[in-house]
């Protein structure tokens, strides 16, 4: 598969950073030799044309060379990040038949495995570039999404804005390729975390004068809490973008109040159509409009379906989830004004309570205003009588663990909240509910 405009983009750029790692600063140029060299190492492990080959990264100058070296190459591409538990897995359904460790020293292995999977010869066979992509889901097996890069890549050719960025988003996220695919076309450099804390983000803003942070609400939360943006010059900041959960309005409140000249822009993307285009209302709405070149949306039944040029081919381990005209159902329940929409949360997280609906995000965003509160899960549990109550769990201080806050957090519910969406029972815990990527496990 051809990258000529990467590459020359890439020779373009020889002497700018392109990329703070580890506390070392590459520039481009930096990223041309290495893709020189790890070409060399595929050619002497046999890596041709065709191949399927897991890669064992985080975000450094050697495994962006080889991504690029394996576009080139036209094999089918398998990112596992370090944090990934089950990686044997991962391995196991894409078929890999090479395997690249990044982790430590550069190892390289065949794993004996064959290619038998039907849409993975089919693609073999047109001679193009591939990815495979796990959902992240938290129970059952992981899906592995097949996607034909060529329709990814196409959103690359031409540059775009030159916005430096924290690669918050992780090696294997259809985000993290986007901020790594961005970079390297538009000539952007990118900062790599020794760890996702509010301090360590903070601290590489500051220091590299980071215009773009991709990040979850979750992590917004925990920096509203640690009130470490205190501490650090977070001038530089031009977009902070959010996705993989609904925010909490709360939340979006609070960071435009703490960067109020900072836009906060909300995105859209799944790893089985890529991501599409956004356009926020405005720094505090949760209002957008989407879409894009390449992108369709429909509303039935106030469910957003999506249909997209950039769509994966299917699942290797699950059914296809779209419909005979290529609709794809986010299970998102939206609604809508003019030219925008609000989503509402997953169509399977809603809560019936009785013949009503109730939003999980809306609850949690109105328990998140209470002082003493550090985070919020909300769920459904069955009800004899309603179907489901509504119940919170809250992350809290050791200080707030009794009864009296429980006291509180009903008083307040009381107040802002209609009866059946006010939780039945609060659980307080002292950890967090969120995982490694940074989102609610739902």
């Amino acid at each position: 598969m051809k990258i000529d405009h990467i590459l020359e983009n890439i020779s373009n750029n020889k002497d700018k950073l392109a990329i703070a790692s580890a506390g070392v600063e590459y520039t481009f140029g930096d990223i041309f030799i290495e893709y020189g060299n790890v070409k060399k190492l595929l050619d002497e492990y046999g890596i041709d044309d065709g191949r399927v080959v897991s890669l064992i990264a985080e975000f450094s100058p050697k495994s962006i060379a080889f991504f690029l070296a394996l576009i080139e190459r036209n094999t089918i591409i398998v990112p596992i990040s370090r944090t990934i538990k089950n990686i044997e897995g991962y391995i196991r359904i894409s078929e890999s038949e090479f395997v690249i460790d990044l982790r430590e020293e550069v190892k390289i292995e065949a794993t004996k495995q064959t290619v038998t999977h039907s849409m993975l010869k089919e693609l073999i066979d047109a001679k193009t570039a591939g990815l495979i992509l796990f959902s992240s889901g938290t129970t059952g097996e992981p899906k592995a999404a097949l996607h034909d890069l060529s329709h990814l890549m196409k959103k690359f050719e031409k540059p775009g804005k030159v916005l430096s960025t924290v690669t918050f988003l992780l090696f294997d996220h259809i985000g993290g390729f986007n901020t790594m695919m961005h970079s390297l076309a538009s000539g952007s450099m990118i900062a790599t975390l020794k760890e996702r804390s509010p301090e360590e983000v903070c601290r590489v803003i500051e220091k590299y004068d980071i215009e773009l942070l991709p990040t979850s609400p979750t992590f917004l939360n925990m920096i509203i809490l640690s009130r470490v943006y205190e501490r650090f010059d977070l001038s530089s900041l031009k977009i902070v973008s959010y996705g993989t959960e609904p925010m909490p309005e709360s939340t979006l409140k609070k960071m435009h109040e703490i960067l109020p000249n900072v836009k906060m822009k909300q995105t859209y993307g799944l790893s089985e159509v890529g991501i599409m285009a956004t356009k926020s209302e405005n720094s505090e709405s949760l209002w957008m409009k989407l879409g894009g070149e390449g992108f369709e949306t429909k509303i039935e039944d106030d469910i957003l379906y999506i249909r997209a040029e950039s769509a994966m081919k299917g699942y290797l381990n699950a059914p296809s989830p779209f419909d005979d005209q290529g609709w794809f159902n986010t299970k998102d329940k939206v609604e809508i004004k003019g030219e925008y929409i609000r989503i509402l949360g997953r169509t399977t997280d809603l809560i019936n309570v009785g013949g009503e609906k109730v939003y999980p995000n809306e609850v949690e965003s109105a328990l998140l205003c209470v002082d003493g509160v550090k985070d919020v899960f909300v769920y459904g549990e069955d009800n004899p009588i309603t179907g489901k109550s509504v119940i919170a769990q809250v992350c809290v201080d050791e200080s707030n663990n009794n009864r009296d806050f429980i006291k509180k957090l009903r008083r307040y519910c009381g107040q802002e909240l209609e009866a059946y969406k006010r939780p039945v029972k609060y659980i307080l815990k002292e950890q967090a509910f969120s995982g490694e990527r940074f989102k609610k496990k739902r």
